[in-house]
């Protein structure tokens, strides 16, 4: 079984991921995955650099992810055009590790499930959802200014459009035994079915 987990930044998707990982998902992060494995790649960041110039790349020729955002998120075909080139080395990375491992079950953290229309990819779809001030506050937890935070949330389908599409929804306002219990609740659910 492959679970799709998505819902908005700062609504918790990550801690859902290991709720769901401690009843024996294997977890992928599709944001770490990017970060870690993709914007790493060397011809990912020769071609990065050729499209926005050296001023995104560190001293040390690693992609700068501020700085890169910087420059995508003001400007839409410029997202457009780094989502190209990056989602496809993201596919792949999924499509080896389902195959390696077919017997298991998966939850992968896909913050752009339905924007980009990858539902068909998974057997479920959650989202974790949260209050927007809840979201924005946690958000501002991590060092990400309101103003930035509300950027790069309006560049993703609203909440409550997620909230229409999935299979299953997670409230995520509370305490985390209140979202543990209801991750517990899912896989009971997902038992049965």
């Amino acid at each position: 079984m492959i679970l799709g987990l998505t819902g908005g930044m700062g609504c918790g998707k990550t801690t859902a991921a290991g709720m769901l990982a401690a009843h024996g998902f294997a977890p992928l992060d599709s944001d770490a995955i990017i970060r870690t494995v993709v914007l790493t790649d060397k011809a990912v960041i020769t071609a990065i650099r050729d499209h926005f110039g050296a001023d995104v790349l560190t001293e040390a020729g690693e992609v700068d992810r501020g700085r890169l955002a910087r420059r995508i998120f003001p400007d839409d075909a410029a997202l457009r055009w780094l989502e190209d080139l990056l989602h496809p080395r993201l596919f792949a990375y999924w499509r080896t590790a389902f195959a390696r491992d077919q017997a298991r079950s998966w939850v992968v953290e896909v913050p752009l499930l339905f924007e980009k229309s990858l539902q068909n990819w998974f057997d479920f779809t959650v989202c974790i959802a949260s209050d927007p001030t809840v979201q924005l506050a946690r958000l501002e937890q991590r060092g990400i200014p309101p103003p930035l935070a509300r950027q790069r949330i309006s560049k993703q389908l609203p909440l409550t459009q997620k909230i229409k599409l999935v299979d299953f929804v997670l409230l995520n306002d509370g305490s985390p035994d209140f979202l543990r219990d209801q991750v517990g609740a899912l896989v009971r659910s997902l038992s049965a079915l």
